[in-house]
């Protein structure tokens, strides 16, 4: 009798056990799911002229003078043509932003990602490219660089989503800065035990974007 009942309650405590963790995956799940969709319909705000610019207000500037909580990372291009708070239609503290030209991914930039992902738990990160990035065009045109420029166009060139590429024609460029866009989501997945947990318990999700310049539509990569 009293076997019956330990088995029993062990069956019981199991059961508890997995919706609980079935639970927490779905809330994951949904909180990275909103995530995205935050991100794209202010996108479609901004490119449908209707951006309403939020979280701009006096009450805004002093909340988040005790902390912030960003709920997603943007990592895209310097480019004057980008700039995420405006593309994506988000306000003071609403997205935690890394940009370099040609949105290079290096030790600074991962760990950057790494302190939003832990410290202000964030559940998205977007890796957004452009069209007609400069920094892939200097690549691709093979531009004479001198200097730190030159540092950028290298590390796009070392990129084995770039030198996998065979490919010529009037979209040559565009096609490069996709895999560019791929190359920074994979560094970010493979960057840290840290994003590696996340990713699995599905409590992050990292994905690429690109923007198109004519229209500022955001299309979302399947990567």
């Amino acid at each position: 009798m009293k076997k019956m009942l330990f088995l029993a309650l062990t069956g019981w405590l199991l059961i508890c056990s997995l919706q609980s963790d079935a639970g927490e995956e779905t809330t994951s799940a949904s909180v990275t799911a909103a995530a995205v969709d935050r991100l794209l319909e202010g996108n479609k705000r901004f490119s449908g002229y209707e951006s309403v610019h939020p979280d701009q207000s006096r009450l805004r500037r002093k909340e988040l003078t005790k902390a912030q909580h960003p709920f997603a990372v943007v990592v895209t291009c310097s480019d004057s043509r980008v700039s995420p708070e405006l593309v994506f239609d988000q306000g003071l503290g609403d997205i935690f932003v890394i940009r370099t030209a040609g949105n290079i991914m290096g030790d600074i930039e991962l760990g950057s990602i790494e302190y939003a992902v832990e410290h202000l738990n964030v559940s998205l990160v977007m890796v957004v490219g452009h069209e007609g990035c400069g920094a892939i065009g200097a690549y691709v045109k093979r531009e004479h660089v001198a200097g730190h420029l030159k540092t950028i166009v290298d590390s796009i060139a070392a990129e084995s989503e770039i030198k996998a590429l065979q490919i010529k024609g009037d979209l040559v460029i565009d096609h490069f800065v996709r895999a560019n866009i791929l190359h920074g989501v994979q560094e970010i997945r493979q960057s840290s035990p840290l994003i590696r947990e996340k990713l699995a318990n599905g409590s992050l999700k990292v994905m690429g974007a690109y923007e198109r310049l004519g229209d500022g539509k955001v299309e979302p990569l399947n990567n």
